[in-house]
């Protein structure tokens, strides 16, 4: 029997524990497939003997923002294996479930994901330390364990639940503020950068306890510029993935230029967000929740330039990416009336069962989360997973060796009829089924180096349906397709026109 097969059999994230050790300890060589004599390396198909070339024709044919698409294009050509040199990097690129459920039982105590090489080479051209985003070894692992119980334990999300309601209550107060003014009964609009104030003012909430004032209609230049530095380190990191970040610093290129300043601006805001909360500690006598940063600094286990750090690129991801989820949410819901009326039927239902306990509310709403889920199979923040092996392993009948980077094809897997029957349709049910689903749902990662700051996000993407299906209808014209370009995350090829209808005129019945 396929030890993927096994693996899927282990209904609960402590069997998947267990049975890891056992491998670990018991076999030299896990493996996905053991009816044949696995491969050896050199033999897997894809075009990775074309190193610098391969690098050049993609740059031709325009394939750094296209990158998604020919990754899925490679999968037809090649199979749900291949291996592929770009640049620096070179990749084994799996997509089922089963395979990447065998990476996980080879990513080691410390689990390493790409170098995304820009960042470091900008904190060592600065000086700066490295979070833990970016950390690795027993270093990574004590500093994470330490933010876990922050932001990933159920103590942590309950503590922070308040703060992203009160947000998601603001940014409903503001559409219908906009709905008044438009005189139209209705708002439409390119949501884009009302989206990324709100998850700035939602992400910088929980981390430091205090409202920036971001949902209001004019925001203080400094906020603005951090929002537009983000979206700049992002474009300009995407190209720096293949090619030396430190070439580029050496001949002062524009985009690493733009590259520095743009992470320059983020570590001033951070730092001056930081610098505020650090000299009003001393005046907190209360035992009100006053945010991450707070509570990591009373704590006094980390060093404080650690904190920053770690801080700072808690920010930095949790801006674009979670903006970007939602837009995608509202989209397809706004092409799917039908899935968006189940939707508001369970939250009503949902909130007349629990009133205003947020805990009892977000246990009442599975399909809200499938919905989320479903946005991120069809539109992921990031197109691949990556682990680098640590020890020798088969995947999909191919002997991998330590040391490689695989990645797992996000986009490619969400998008694969065999792994997800008719995937253009946006069907938050699939994830309700019998049909197991385990190593399907990989845009927050898995195992320890799981995204950090994924109870957040998937909290406030929650609650801010929560809010928006309470109030408003979500429209869109159904008859044009908004497709995906690749600046280190996905983004809409083409600005988003939604229109947002309050279901009520009464505005006693606003929920709030």
């Amino acid at each position: 029997m396929l030890l993927s097969r096994r693996l899927f059999v282990l209904s609960s994230a402590s069997g998947l524990h267990n049975y890891h050790s056992v491998v670990s300890e018991g076999s030299a060589v896990a493996t996905s497939q053991t009816s044949a004599a696995p491969l050896p390396y050199d033999q897997l198909p894809g075009d990775w003997k074309k190193g610098l070339s391969g690098l050049y024709h993609l740059w031709k044919k325009g394939g750094f923002n296209n990158i998604h698409h020919i990754m899925a294009e490679n999968y037809q050509r090649f199979g749900p294996i291949y291996r592929e040199s770009l640049g620096t990097y070179d990749s084994v690129y799996i997509q089922y479930p089963e395979d990447a459920a065998t990476l996980f039982l080879v990513e080691g105590t410390y689990p390493e994901r790409l170098r995304v090489q820009p960042w470091y080479e900008y904190r060592d051209y600065r000086n700066k330390k490295y979070g833990v985003l970016l950390k690795s070894g027993e270093e990574w692992r004590c500093q994470r364990l330490i933010l876990n119980k922050e932001v990933l334990s159920v103590a942590g999300m309950n503590r922070f639940l308040p703060l992203l309601d009160n947000v998601g209550q603001d940014f409903v107060r503001r559409v219908y503020t906009q709905v008044e003014r438009s005189g139209r009964g209705k708002w439409t609009a390119d949501l884009t950068n009302d989206l990324f104030r709100f998850a700035l003012e939602s992400v910088s909430y929980v981390i430091y306890g205090q409202r920036l004032g971001l949902l209001q209609d004019y925001i203080n230049l400094e906020s603005q510029e951090f929002i537009d530095s983000v979206t700049v380190m992002f474009n300009t990191t995407s190209p720096m993935l293949y090619l030396p970040p430190r070439l580029l610093r050496l001949i002062n290129s524009s985009i690493w230029k733009n590259h520095v300043k743009a992470w320059d601006s983020i570590f001033i805001h951070a730092d001056r967000c930081i610098q505020s909360i650090y000299g009003s500690l001393r005046q907190h006598s209360d035992n009100t929740y006053s945010g991450v940063l707070s509570s990591l600094l009373l704590q006094d286990k980390l060093p404080l330039e650690d904190i920053k750090a770690s801080i700072t690129e808690l920010m930095a991801g949790g801006v674009d990416t979670t903006s970007m989820t939602l837009q995608w949410a509202m989209y397809e819901l706004a092409r799917a009336p039908i899935v968006q009326e189940k939707l508001r039927s369970e939250i009503l239902a949902a909130r007349a069962a629990s009133g205003n306990d947020l805990e009892t509310l977000l246990k009442r709403i599975p399909l809200v989360k499938a919905a989320v889920k479903e946005t991120l199979r069809l539109h992921p923040v990031a197109i691949s997973l990556q682990r680098y092996t640590q020890r020798d392993t088969v995947i999909h009948n191919y002997i991998i060796p330590k040391g490689t980077l695989v990645q797992v094809g996000l986009y490619a897997m969400g998008r694969n009829p065999d792994i997800f029957p008719f995937p253009e349709r946006f069907s938050p049910e699939r994830w309700l089924g019998e049909e197991s689903t385990h190593f399907k749902a990989l845009s927050f990662g898995f195992g320890p180096r799981q995204c950090v700051g994924r109870r957040i996000a998937e909290m406030e993407m929650h609650l801010f349906l929560i809010h928006i299906l309470e109030n408003f209808k979500i429209e869109t014209n159904r008859m044009v397709d908004v497709g995906t370009t690749f600046n280190l995350i996905l983004y809409p090829s083409r600005p988003i026109q939604l229109t947002l209808s309050p279901l009520s005129v009464n505005s006693s019945e606003r929920h709030f």
